[in-house]
């Protein structure tokens, strides 16, 4: 028996009392008149922006008049033909280092903090945290009330192991000295486009 085992099972000899799991089936979640408009407000919130992409509009001169400086951009999605670089191809999650702007597809967006569920659907999920800039291509209408809804929807590509995140926005932290800094940990900035159907 490994120490974590023989540490779990002194804790559970030494429970001195059960409690049964709630009932979560009478969960009253926040819901909204507009989950898009709702979503769009909390992805501004945070700090990320919406662009909703006409029908016929190609995504990939939209990208490059947003990131007109872009040197290398990253991407596996198949309508995506400005890539300079394939998360699938790489040798290595640190080759994509100095990517200036991440594209990935997202599943859904949740209303209520505009968090957009990604499952892994790339071999180096780096991408995702590594780019300077993210664009996440989401679905217009595939957006949520909460997250009771969002967890109900999650979906793994088996062929990654079972991996996806929820991305929110830029990253961002105001730990020091209380100074808000973007791209602390992962993109400076986060644009959701809004695809038709």
């Amino acid at each position: 028996m490994s120490n974590k085992d023989d540490i779990l099972k002194r804790y559970r000899a030494n429970v001195i009392k059960k409690f049964d799991m709630p009932d979560l089936s009478d969960i009253k979640a926040i819901t909204y008149p507009n989950p898009l408009v709702q979503f769009v407000k909390m992805t501004e919130m945070v700090g990320g922006q919406v662009i909703e992409v006409d029908p016929g509009r190609d995504v990939n001169v939209l990208i490059r008049e947003l990131f007109p400086e872009a040197k290398e951009i990253a991407s596996n999605l198949p309508e995506i033909t400005i890539a300079t670089r394939n998360p699938d191809t790489v040798g290595r999650a640190r080759d994509l280092n100095g990517t200036d702007v991440g594209i990935i597809r997202g599943s859904f967006g949740v209303a209520e903090n505009a968090c957009i569920w990604v499952p892994q659907t790339m071999k180096e999920k780096a991408i995702c945290f590594i780019s300077e800039n993210l664009i996440i291509l989401l679905p217009k209408s595939q957006i949520v009330n909460n997250m009771h809804e969002a967890y109900k929807r999650i979906e793994f590509d088996k062929e990654y192991d079972g991996y996806g995140t929820f991305i929110s926005g830029p990253s961002k932290t105001a730990d020091i000295a209380q100074v808000l800094v973007m791209g602390a940990q992962a993109a400076r900035s986060a644009t959701v486009l809004l695809m038709p159907e």
